[in-house]
């Protein structure tokens, strides 16, 4: 006999608030897995079809520039990837999964910029998301002298944004994912830009689930000359409880959302990473090269075409 919680998630329903899901794991013991599914929906239902299995709860999220009302680079909008992956839960038969809108970034701050992240927003609010990162970390002064003048066109911003999904989600549970310190940039996120800026958002009534940090994480995977991939030892994983311990002593229960993890080794994840600290793991690339290992066997033929189309757009 299945038990009740399993049984629930075999149901058809919409896809879980991400801040109902944080609540549930308290205290933080765990990483929560969450995919960006770029290639096809077989990703999904694999990912979804483990977690089944597994009796877990995932997220499932495309950033910005994978997925916009444009298309982005997967060709995908808010709405179309909504179905997505509504179909791949029903195919499966499980629908614990949240959709999460991830990296929804400000690069500018213009007027004509913000007012295009509204309409952004809006489509991912009518497509049923259910978490959101709203991503102003581009917009960190570096010549200001203090933390409170770097940040503050980040903070500014932020809870404008939060301001907007808060009005337009009414009622509506949700996950919010704040980003301090830009992901890949030489410099690590200081443990006072990261209180300052989730103090400042919790006095602007934004209350952070997640929290993005530069701890030496980068997207994606570097490789040697021969394709080898370079396993990515770069994350600073004192730094990165130093600002989790920060925050908690002063009474933030926000946790790490962890960018860059495809690169990274799985006994490093497994044997050193804080976990509940950093509750929140984004892979992506991990998933993407699958799919490409898996043409270049079976559909040798379709992988050469993607290949040889990637090296005319973008050889330099």
């Amino acid at each position: 006999m299945k038990t009740e919680h399993v049984s629930f998630f075999e149901e058809p329903r919409p896809p879980i608030p991400g801040n109902l899901l944080f609540e549930a794991l308290t205290p933080p013991k765990e990483i929560i897995l969450a995919v960006n599914p770029r290639v096809t929906v077989e990703v999904i239902e694999g990912v979804l079809k483990a977690a089944k299995d597994t009796e877990n709860i995932v997220i499932l999220e495309l950033a910005l520039s994978e997925m916009n009302l444009k298309g982005g680079y997967t060709g995908l909008t808010p709405k179309a990837f909504a179905e997505r992956v509504r179909r791949a839960a029903e195919n499966v038969g499980w629908f614990g999964y949240v959709l999460h809108a991830d990296h929804v970034a400000v690069r500018k701050g213009t007027d004509e910029e913000i007012d295009n992240i509204k309409k952004e927003l809006d489509a991912r609010i009518d497509a049923g998301f259910t978490s959101y990162a709203i991503d102003t970390s581009h917009l960190f002064d570096v010549t200001k002298d203090t933390v409170s003048e770097q940040l503050k066109k980040v903070i500014e911003l932020g809870t404008e944004l939060f301001n907007y999904l808060d009005e337009r989600m009414g009622h509506k549970n949700y996950g919010k994912e704040g980003e301090v310190g830009e992901i890949g940039r030489s410099e690590l996120t200081e443990v006072d830009e990261a209180l300052y800026y989730v103090k400042s958002m919790k006095e602007n009534g934004v209350s952070l689930h997640w929290l993005a940090i530069n701890n030496g994480s980068k997207h994606g995977v570097s490789i040697d000359a021969q394709g080898n991939i370079i396993p990515q030892l770069g994350i600073n994983v004192k730094r990165t409880v130093e600002i989790i311990q920060a925050l908690w002593s002063n009474g933030y229960p926000t946790r790490i959302a962890q960018h860059g993890v495809s690169g990274t080794p799985l006994h490093l994840i497994a044997e050193a990473f804080p976990k509940g600290m950093i509750n929140k793991g984004n892979v992506a690339t991990y998933y993407m090269l699958m799919v490409y290992d898996i043409l270049r066997i079976y559909e040798p033929e379709l992988f050469r075409k993607i290949y040889r189309w990637v090296i005319e757009k973008y050889r330099k």
